[in-house]
């Protein structure tokens, strides 16, 4: 099975001309004739990204989810590939209806009429990993039921096997090769592929979020239906409103759009800064807009975290930058460890200004992300920055966000709007509030802790009684002779000063 899987990704490697990629190795040279000769009927008339592009679709979901995951990495990739694996759509035809039941029944251990008071065998969205159908409950409750692809588990393992296997010739063979880390790249892709195949994961990062949004006026998460959800299948509320991408129907609907724009930074910046839990796969197919105007998110498989430190380092970043302040810029990367101690901050300040100077005062239109994250990944990397794994899924929302922006008001100013957010914010964490609120938070451990601190301390004397208390005594015995030495040059000092002063008065 794996062999002929394997046959056909070569087979559409070489229609596509992938072997450029790694033909250009010096210990390959005497296989290059070989290829020449065995490929003369191709025409390659396509840019190298496009033919990528076309062999990953070619080779189904998995690859094309991969290719998703690549284009993100455009610190590791050239750009013509990056922009063109940007491209890739996620349009799976669904897997037959009687499968979704099979599988339902199978792990309610009843038939779905008896769990579902209606249920819709035709689905109304599908991807690599599952497909949505919907349903209605026996109490009336409308919800959608996600069914995960029958089989894809061991499918995705034997993909993800040879994905390592190629990462391992890239990696060998390319002369960019090591420096792409094709290697870390898969692990990191099949890391995020273990997490979407368990439901209940997904379940629970929907809960969170929902929970972070309870009665927010901005963002709309459905509620999750505990009892229904499995491994292999998870129930939520159904939600009704029209696809981000749909501008017109939107205007149609009344909903202003410009203050959509606004509204979806805020949202991205309220997760990342307030809750350091964000959805990490805010494309437009995973947004919709409510009737109420509100932003409608689904699809959870994929969600990013932030320790308090990534987002205090951050923030102070991102209000240099809007302060212009590259200076900051370049300190903060020293401080947090991200570029080495002996950094010379004066020229990592030139080369960050030099990116960012020609982007300020623009209308995002104007804008792209993209290239300016790839100079800025170009800048790092010659001042040996260290990429932070927990900031990658950060830089695929914040070019989703770019993408979003630009659909819905290609006049947003990105840093107008969300500079007053995020200096809200640093006031609030560095202010009074922010202090008593942890403070606070400390408090509880605090009140647990300091009734137990005489029997710790105790304790602790006891275990260490003989050597340290003869230390100590040793010290303060050091110390005693010390100041009574210090008190006698004192007191000889004021004795010869009063007898100076009756000597003058004599």
């Amino acid at each position: 099975m794996r062999f002929l899987r394997l046959l056909k990704i070569l087979a559409v490697a070489f229609r596509f001309g992938l072997d450029e990629f790694f033909l250009g190795h010096e210990r390959l040279r005497l296989v290059r004739p070989v290829v020449k000769v065995a490929t003369f009927w191709r025409r390659l008339e396509k840019a190298r990204g496009e033919r990528l592009r076309l062999a990953l679709e070619a080779l189904g979901p998995i690859f094309v989810k991969f290719g998703q995951m690549l284009s993100t990495r455009r610190d590791l990739l050239p750009q013509d590939i990056a922009d063109e694996l940007a491209k890739l759509q996620d349009q799976v035809p669904p897997f037959p209806s009687n499968l979704a039941i099979k599988s339902l029944e199978e792990v309610y251990g009843k038939s779905v009429n008896e769990v579902f008071l209606v249920f819709d065998a035709e689905p109304v969205a599908s991807a690599s990993i599952a497909q949505v159908h919907l349903a209605v409950l026996h109490d009336g409750t409308e919800v959608a039921v996600k069914v995960l692809r029958p089989g894809i588990a061991p499918v995705i393992a034997h993909d993800v096997a040879l994905m390592e296997t190629g990462a391992l010739l890239v990696e060998s063979l390319w002369p960019d090769g090591k420096r792409l880390k094709p290697r870390e790249v898969v692990t990191e892709f099949a890391r995020h592929l273990d997490d979407e195949l368990d439901l209940m994961r997904e379940a629970s990062n929907c809960s969170q979020l929902r929970r972070n949004f309870l009665d927010s006026p901005l963002l709309l998460v459905p509620e999750v239906y505990w009892d229904y959800c499995y491994s292999s299948v998870m129930v939520m509320q159904r939600v009704k409103g029209t696809p981000i991408s749909q501008v017109a129907k939107l205007r149609e609907q009344g909903i202003d759009i410009p203050r959509l724009a606004r509204v979806g930074v805020e949202i991205f910046f309220t997760q990342v800064f307030r809750d350091g839990y964000f959805h990490a796969d805010m494309h437009p197919g995973n947004i919709f807009v409510g009737s109420d105007g509100r932003y409608i998110a689904v699809d959870f498989g994929i969600m990013g975290t932030l320790t308090d430190e990534d987002k205090n380092y951050l923030a102070q970043n991102f209000l240099a930058f809007f302060r212009r302040d590259y200076k900051r810029v370049a300190e903060a990367h020293v401080e947090a460890g991200w570029a080495p101690k002996n950094t010379r901050v004066n020229d990592f300040e030139t080369a960050i200004r030099a990116v960012c100077e020609p982007i300020f005062d623009k209308p995002l239109k104007e804008i792209s992300f993209g290239r300016v994250l790839l100079r800025l990944f170009q800048t790092s990397r010659q001042f040996n920055v260290e990429i932070q794994p927990q900031l990658v899924m950060l830089q695929k929302t914040l070019l989703n966000i770019e993408g979003l922006g630009r659909d819905l008001d290609p006049d947003l100013d990105l840093w107008t709007t969300a500079k007053p957010y995020l200096e809200n914010w640093m006031s609030d964490q560095l202010g009074v509030r922010g202090f008593s609120r942890r403070l606070s938070k400390e408090a509880s451990s605090w009140a647990v802790m300091f009734p137990q601190f005489p029997r710790l301390l105790h304790h602790a004397l006891s275990e260490n009684r003989t050597q340290a208390m003869d230390e100590k005594i040793t010290e303060i015995l050091i110390e005693q002779r010390r100041q009574s030495r210090l008190l006698i040059v004192v007191t000889l000092l004021l004795a010869v000063l009063l007898l100076w002063q009756l000597w003058q008065l004599w």
